[in-house]
């Protein structure tokens, strides 16, 4: 009788450490969270640092009370927001978390948006990877009916084609994504879409069409304050006025769209505005403001190569990295729940113990050889890693030995148009004072005239054609 007792009484007491161990999560307001989150998700595409902002302020309230959703869903808001500022290492890392607590709160229906943000990020770099995260998505938004979702993974899908090229295939998707925004009521994204039907019909050569369509989409962007869409927008009707020599509109969309892109603070919005604001320069034959814009743009070329390599890189390895760190914690969970139902056991039954502790060993043994078999692949892992880092320094040196090149065109530019236009130009100016001085026929002082300025235009256009020849080394 008294074993039976002690042994009910081990059983309780077992039972009881194991309770403690788990951590209650209270039972509190969780509507300022879920607001914040919101207000973060809202603000992306007129000032994604507000929604770090407000993601971080949902994180820190759903951490202090245990809210999984929140902290998931915060991490996802932050991601999103970090995506808009072009931060796609910090975002990977955001989404990952973000899809690490989805799983633990067993929310399917949130761990299908975060496999819709990764799927974005992979667009620019595996489109085939892209599309599976996409249709992974999209098998879980059919099945809890999220409508929103299925239409936003349309849009991307979309993009996907878009970015291979399949000018066709993404008019479908885009097409179809707006129909279900219209029926959704969603302003925002339907923004979105025509921004990207626009797009699509240039490519499709109906340029009247995407007009139309994009200065809807710039009206409808405006009245929503969505900044990150009218810098978008922009470019490319700035690209077409001035394809049609209508500078002044031209003009106009560059600056409004400028605005916006200051306003995102997004360093590739920047970048394309400098890159199109020399375009138009050149366009305009402003050459020297063209070269300002072409010499800033040679300063930045090599660092946005770059960096793009390096989020590539790292992409891919913090996607290894997760996926190493969730087999870890299965294992350890793993282990917790064995160390549980052990201690249970040897409380009930105690003649055994012997053997359950040999079994114990046994099963740490084989833990330890597979965490041993880890260590080697993380230990391969930071080779290749740093092979990649090697490889990159001589990128980064090729690109410098190019830049060098490039500037030294630009000096023989500068010189090659002293040496070539002073000539012609004195002559002019001696062909004034000798016709002045009444020294030269009238009519024979205006051909020579005529001449010289012929001869001018010619060098100008030679040089054009020179600066614009990339097989030229040299004037």
């Amino acid at each position: 009788m008294k074993n039976r007792y002690l042994t009910f009484f081990l059983i309780l007491l077992s039972v009881g450490a194991y309770a403690q161990g788990v951590r209650e999560i209270p039972q509190a307001d969780t509507s300022e969270i879920i607001m914040f989150n919101k207000n973060g998700y809202n603000s992306r595409l007129t000032k994604p640092a507000e929604t770090i902002e407000y993601a971080n302020k949902a994180l820190a309230l759903a951490q202090k009370i245990g809210y999984l959703n929140g902290i998931a869903e915060a991490y996802r808001i932050r991601g999103i927001g970090e995506y808009y500022l072009n931060k796609f290492d910090t975002a990977i890392s955001d989404y990952l978390d973000a899809a690490n607590y989805f799983e633990k709160s067993n929310n399917q229906s949130g761990r299908a948006k975060v496999d819709n943000n990764i799927g974005n990020l992979y667009i620019g770099v595996d489109y085939e990877k892209a599309l599976d995260y996409f249709n992974k998505a999209e098998a879980i938004a059919e099945i809890t009916h999220d409508n929103q979702l299925i239409a936003s993974l349309n849009l991307n899908i979309g993009n996907v084609y878009y970015n291979k090229n399949s000018f066709n295939q993404a008019l479908k998707y885009y097409t179809l994504s707006q129909q279900q925004f219209i029926k959704l009521n969603n302003k925002v994204l339907l923004v979105q879409c025509l921004q990207d039907l626009g797009a699509i019909y240039i490519k499709l050569n109906q340029t009247d069409t995407a007009k139309k369509i994009l200065l809807e989409a710039n009206k409808a962007a405006k009245a929503q304050d969505l900044n990150s869409s009218v810098a978008n927008i922009n470019l490319v009707l700035t690209d077409m006025f001035k394809k049609e020599r209508n500078f002044p509109e031209a003009e106009k969309y560059l600056k409004e769209g400028l605005l916006s892109a200051q306003l995102v603070n997004n360093d590739k919005y920047l970048y394309d505005y400098d890159k199109t604001s020399y375009e138009l320069a050149f366009a305009e034959k402003n050459y020297q403001k063209a070269i300002t814009y072409l010499q800033k743009l040679f300063d930045q070329d090599s660092v946005t190569y770059n960096s793009n390599i390096k989020t590539k890189t790292i992409l891919a390895f913090k996607e290894q990295t997760h996926q190493r760190e969730v087999e870890m914690t299965a294992i350890k969970t793993a282990q917790t729940t064995q160390r549980f139902w052990l201690l249970a056991i040897v409380a009930g039954l105690l003649l055994v113990v012997v053997g359950l502790l040999t079994s114990n060993v046994r099963r740490k043994a084989t833990t330890n050889a597979k965490l041993t078999e880890l260590n080697n692949e993380v230990s391969r892992q930071k080779d290749n890693l740093d092979r990649i880092n090697h490889h990159l320094e001589e990128i980064i040196d090729e690109r410098t030995r190019d830049l060098q090149v490039k500037n030294k065109k630009l000096s023989e530019y500068s010189s090659y148009l002293s040496h070539q236009i002073r000539g012609p130009i004195a002559t002019l100016k001696g062909l004034m004072n000798l016709e002045k001085e009444g020294l030269v026929d009238k009519t024979e002082c205006i051909n020579m005239m005529d001449k010289c300025v012929s001869e001018i235009d010619e060098k100008i256009i030679e040089m054009s054609d020179m600066l614009h020849d990339p097989g030229k080394s040299s004037f």
